[in-house]
């Protein structure tokens, strides 16, 4: 009789793995409305709230195999088991329930995924927007009033930053690791993203997605800069495009 229960501790287990997972802590969601949402903290939160409940899911599935191999080992030659009887309704309970509990689990964190995609896809109304052309090997960045840059994106801290890119020869994956942003820039068609950078620094930026001989050349940075610096780099910039122009 005690054996009997051994699944049901097994099914306890999955439930009480479900709890975990629902009850985490809701630290690193977006903001509150009003305030500009920060896709960083957004996924990292995705991604360690998916890597606990792999985590704990593995754990008690690994106790349970050790549980059943121990209980139910052969303990002499020749030994056979005898199962216990189940009644189809008990069979479709035993098999529905936890793939009931594990959908759920993880229609939960598709939907919270879904949440931050969608919030992620909506750049901020104050974002500055700075188009990109790609091409083997290179980024090109232009800036409101015509400024050109290759291969550096300098940005102003504090200010979310919507880049608007195509691509002039074949497909090309805009990807800044630290912002957790990446979109594709293809030719004849208009993508974007946007970043929000908080801190003065460096960020590396790559090509993501293999676009021929060479590809791993193709890698370039975003330079956050304080707002009066970036400010004063713009106006030097467009002085000397004019006066190139004149």
């Amino acid at each position: 009789m005690r054996r009997r229960f051994y699944p049901l501790i097994s099914l306890l287990l999955v439930f009480v793995s479900a709890g975990i997972s629902s009850a985490k802590s809701e630290e690193g969601h977006f903001p509150t409305t009003g305030e500009i949402p920060d896709p960083v903290a957004g996924f990292n939160h995705l991604w360690r709230e998916v890597m606990i409940d792999i985590t704990v899911v593995g754990i008690l599935f690994a106790l349970v195999t050790i549980l059943l191999l121990i209980t139910y080992r052969r303990k002499r030659a020749g030994q056979e088991g005898r199962p216990v009887k189940l009644s189809t309704a008990a069979m479709f309970g035993w098999a529905i329930i936890p793939v009931f509990i594990f959908m759920a689990d993880d229609f939960y964190l598709g939907a919270k995924g879904w949440t931050l995609w969608n919030s992620y896809r909506t750049p901020p109304e104050s974002s500055y927007e700075i188009q990109l052309e790609s091409a083997m090997w290179s980024w090109k960045f232009t800036y409101p009033g015509g400024v050109e840059t290759y291969n550096e994106l300098k940005v102003p801290v504090g200010t979310p930053i919507l880049v608007r890119m195509t691509s002039s020869d074949t497909v090309h994956s805009l990807f800044i690791p630290d912002f957790k942003v990446k979109e594709d820039s293809m030719p004849g068609r208009v993508t974007y993203l946007w970043f929000h950078p908080k801190k003065v620094g460096e960020h590396l930026i790559t090509c993501a997605e293999y676009c021929g001989m060479l590809h791993s050349n193709m890698s370039g940075k975003v330079i956050a800069m304080e707002q009066g610096e970036f400010d004063s780099w713009l106006a030097s910039e467009q002085a000397a495009l004019t006066e190139g122009g004149a």
